[in-house]
């Protein structure tokens, strides 16, 4: 697990500070839905306005409450029961029968910090099938010697499969710093690349057969 260091966790709380108390003065209307899938039951919240606000599982319920609080404030959000706000239970569904791109165009509106956000959009931009490393990652939002800052962004993820913290590893190939779990990290990384794989044989074999 990579843990930030004192620097990082004080950029965060300050940033935090700052990035909260834009929201305290707004009450969100957040819809939150409950849907099974294959590696447990999830848990959706999104807005009014057909953004995707959180993602988490129903085992770690409290975290995303604790996460939503933190970023929108303690009272700065209503949460009301609903059923496939805007398509997006549908559209997770298809993801987890294999149409694994059917997450790439979801909406998604988060507050956090703007480093966090930095790390965030730059998950979104991994490639299905792959992954990339911590340091790799670092890089690519032009804070290479931020490893450690990066890792406790990745692991602040509000918006998980969508924005896909799955596929960061660790440098040495490890599964490591998956809030889900490493089984549901592991899980959700063979779908993607069994899927890609399925998708990409019909095409290798039309190839073959008119050669």
């Amino acid at each position: 697990m990579i843990k930030a260091s004192a620097a990082d966790s004080v950029l965060v709380r300050n940033e935090l500070g700052r990035s909260r108390s834009m929201y305290e003065c707004e009450s969100l209307q957040l819809i939150i839905d409950r849907l099974d899938t294959p590696i447990g039951e999830m848990l959706m919240v999104a807005d009014r306005d057909g953004n995707l606000r959180a993602i988490d599982w129903a085992d770690h319920e409290t975290r995303m409450l604790r996460l939503l609080r933190l970023h929108y404030g303690p009272n700065g959000f209503e949460l009301v029961s609903g059923t496939n706000p805007h398509g997006f239970a549908d559209a997770i569904k298809l993801y987890f029968a294999g149409d694994i791109a059917a997450l790439d165009i979801l909406p998604v509106a988060t507050a956090g910090t703007p480093f966090q956000r930095a790390v965030w959009r730059a998950l979104r931009d991994i490639p299905i099938g792959e992954t990339v490393t911590y340091a790799k990652l670092a890089q690519q939002i032009g804070k290479p010697t931020a490893i450690r800052a990066v890792g406790h962004a990745n692991g602040s993820n509000p918006v998980g499969i969508v924005v896909p913290c799955h596929r960061v590893i660790g440098t040495d190939g490890s599964l490591t710093g998956y809030g889900g779990g490493i089984d549901r990290k592991r899980w959700l990384l063979h779908h993607e690349s069994n899927s890609l794989a399925s998708q990409n044989q019909p095409a290798i074999l039309s190839r073959k057969h008119c050669a």
